[in-house]
């Protein structure tokens, strides 16, 4: 049986847990000039309405999101917009030059509130989990440190009080 397209940039919204990596798994996010572009980047997409931004996290070599696609904007066009347009202002703004990412991603639709629940909490607890940070607010590049607002986890993925 043939699988489903997962996207087809419709009306409804899919949520997705995706992670990507850099190039050979260089830890080019290490830097705080160039990890603070990329957060740059994501917020910037997030601003035009290509995405919501619901949680993310950048590590030294590779970064996780959770992301909903705006309507009209495929998943593969949000991952293309958010990989390339960093590569545009990484080349641009710092100078950087070559193979920025690992082909391809690793994505998962979020299926419920508890996928939501455990995505959401993966994605704080990396960087402690990788012994940078104590406690998971004490990560600049993260969304659980407070200086960041997200956009709010979307109806059919709240968890039932």
């Amino acid at each position: 049986m043939a699988k489903p397209p997962r996207d087809r940039a419709s009306t409804s919204s899919n949520t997705y847990f995706v992670t990507a990596g850099t190039w050979k798994g260089c830890a080019l996010f290490q830097s705080e000039r160039v990890a603070k572009l990329f957060v740059e980047t994501l917020f910037n997409y997030r601003g035009q309405k290509k995405i919501q931004v619901h949680e993310f996290v950048v590590m030294p070599n590779h970064f996780h999101i959770l992301l909903t696609p705006e309507t009209g904007v495929t998943l593969e066009r949000a991952m293309q917009l958010l990989r390339g347009g960093f590569s545009y202002r990484a080349g641009k703004e710092l100078g950087i030059h070559g193979e920025i990412w690992q082909r391809g991603y690793v994505d998962h639709r979020v299926r419920d509130a508890a996928d939501h629940v455990h995505h959401r909490d993966y994605i704080r607890l990396n960087p402690v989990r990788a012994n940078l940070v104590g406690v998971p607010e004490e990560y600049p590049y993260s969304s659980a440190h407070p200086s960041f607002e997200l956009d709010p986890v979307p109806q059919g993925l709240k968890p039932r009080v």
